[in-house]
């Protein structure tokens, strides 16, 4: 896990998204242990609070879990896990607003889906 932080998100939302991206590469898979919230700040030369706001979050998520004493671990299903929540937020981002321009343009859901097949046939993507 070696990335630059960017200044355009919150710093401990990147931690998360790195540690997801990880694990959709196989990075980590299920039951290995993540860099400790100690690893990651000075990694990241960032601090270790921060840190721990990343991970927590994916402990909400159910994406990891802490063995007491030990650190923080991905859990069962994390992949599938990680994959819908990006699923969620893909249709709230792109999907959704999409279909409000195309319902604005006149455009049916079988419209776009029509549209969105054309241009993925097409060579110049």
């Amino acid at each position: 896990m070696r990335m630059d932080l960017s200044d355009q998100a919150l710093i401990y939302m990147q931690i998360a998204q790195m540690i997801e991206d990880d694990i959709l590469r196989g990075v980590y898979g299920e039951d290995d242990q993540v860099p400790s919230t100690n690893e990651l700040a000075r990694a990241y030369n960032i601090n270790p609070a921060t840190a721990a706001k990343g991970i927590n979050l994916l402990v909400a998520d159910g994406i990891l879990y802490k063995r007491r004493g030990i650190g923080m671990f991905v859990s069962k299903g994390a992949v599938e896990a990680v994959r819908e929540k990006r699923k969620n937020v893909f249709i709230e981002k792109f999907i959704s607003p999409l279909l409000r321009e195309g319902a604005a343009l006149g455009l049916s859901a079988e419209d776009i889906i029509a549209m969105i097949r054309a241009k993925g046939e097409r060579k110049d993507g």
